[in-house]
């Protein structure tokens, strides 16, 4: 039997650029940045100052009346992530569980629709810690793990987290939320890999439904390090770079320059509806682009192999070779080693014809949004693909040699097929390759 097709039917993109497919798509193509100060927290004490904010979501917004008390216990991680499925969700066309009475749109088979989202380990708020931590000091003002406890002796510090707390921060809360609100009674998955997160979540989507387990899923990822404990874990890895005075940060990440200081961070969601192909055109939705290909890999500890063989893998997959390729989304953070990486895995698989590849990081306009990265980067790619039209490049230094990285404006361009590739904290990588809906 012939392998069932997947398409892009459905885009919820919450980034700093704008919300829902036409903000974030006009963003794109206006060469706009979202990367500005932090505005959530003092962030006076870090070296970098600057990020990608996502404003005007309110989760309320995005779930059903009978369901708006659970809002209470979602992290921001989820409340990004149950906004972008509902914009997906509405994109498609879908009427799901989590539509009103009244709303139109195509009944999902609930049992026939799954759920991939990745997800970061997400922080705690430090006023919730904070309000446990107080009660944990001992008399010379130190935190103290037995007053923290609640065995004999203990001041019971950790009972003054809130109820409920720890169902706010597991990372499979974002898809938990999803398929409650939506009613998503198929396979259903979480996966942590960092800024690979949503491109893995979208080939786990894909796999469900070439095998027939599922007609749609909700795919992507989302998260939220916009927080006291994100900015410092990452700082301290030495991945953002140092901001000083600066207020524009999309003069700060350089994608492939050997001089860059380092990646921003920022928060965002990209949800995804992929749906079989000839589902999809049975109830005459559009479909942005065909999921042709995907591949994955992990790199070693040195992060010298790896990328190569999850783009050559997402080739094969596609039945296609690097010669088709007219485009690329890669992660492009502006983060010399990670970027050393993706550069070397290009010109193994493209050779002398890097060059004349169109690649666009969006990183310079949405920052690094962690596990949210993958899936706005293939939301971007997937209208890239069905527009014909690539987005403008923001571009503050001068890329390395044999890559077409440098700054432009958005023009036509004759994509059949894109590649959207990720590289990641932990070393893992993902590829997919797009392909113009037929």
């Amino acid at each position: 039997m012939d392998r069932r097709r997947v398409g892009i039917t459905g885009l919820g993109p919450v980034s700093c650029v704008g919300s829902g497919v036409d903000a974030f798509w006009s963003s794109l193509l206006e060469g706009t940045s979202g990367l500005g100060p932090i505005g959530a927290f003092d962030a006076s004490g870090f070296a970098s100052k600057l990020a990608g904010t996502v404003e005007g979501i309110d989760a309320k917004s995005f779930v059903p009346k009978s369901y708006r008390k659970a809002t209470k216990v979602m992290a921001r991680d989820a409340e990004l992530a149950v906004a972008a499925a509902k914009l997906a969700s509405d994109d498609a066309g879908l009427r799901t569980r989590g539509s009103e009475d009244g709303d139109a749109g195509f009944e999902i088979v609930p049992e026939r629709t799954g759920c991939q989202i990745g997800a970061g380990l997400i922080a705690a708020e430090a006023n919730e810690l904070t309000r446990a931590l107080v009660n944990s000091l001992d008399d010379d003002g130190k935190w103290d793990v037995q007053r923290w406890g609640t065995a004999e002796g203990g001041a019971q510090g950790m009972n003054n987290l809130p109820p409920l707390w720890m169902l706010k921060y597991l990372p499979n809360m974002l898809a938990c939320h999803v398929t409650i609100i939506h009613g998503c009674e198929g396979p259903s998955n979480t996966i942590l890999a960092a800024e690979s997160s949503g491109l893995l979540s979208l080939g786990e989507g894909a796999r469900v439904i070439e095998r027939d387990d599922a007609d749609i899923s909700i795919v992507g990822g989302a998260e939220s390090k916009l927080n006291l404990m994100g900015l410092m874990r990452l700082e301290l890895l030495k991945r953002l770079a140092a901001t000083g005075d600066a207020t524009d940060g999309s003069r700060v990440v350089k994608p492939y320059d050997a001089d860059a200081g380092g990646t921003l961070l920022a928060e965002g969601g990209g949800i995804l509806i992929i749906e079989e192909m000839a589902h999809a055109r049975a109830r005459g939705v559009r479909v942005y682009a065909e999921v042709a290909g995907f591949g994955a890999s992990q790199s070693d500890l040195r992060g010298e192999t790896g990328l190569e063989l999850a783009i050559e893998s997402a080739l094969r997959d596609a039945g296609a070779t690097a010669a088709d390729i007219d485009a690329i989304f890669p992660t492009g953070l502006g983060l010399p080693a990670a970027d050393a990486h993706e550069l070397g895995a290009f010109k193994t698989v493209f050779g002398d014809r890097l060059g004349e590849i169109p690649v666009v990081s969006l990183a310079p306009t949405i920052g690094d949004a962690m596990a949210g990265q993958g899936g706005l980067m293939t939301a971007a790619a997937a209208l890239a693909v069905h527009h014909q039209t690539l987005p403008a490049r923001i571009h503050a230094g001068t890329p390395a040699a044999g890559i077409d990285a440098g700054a432009g404006g958005s023009r036509d361009a004759a994509l059949g097929n894109v590649l959207v590739c990720t590289t990641a904290l932990g070393g893992q990588n993902a590829a997919a390759v797009l392909r113009r809906a037929t």
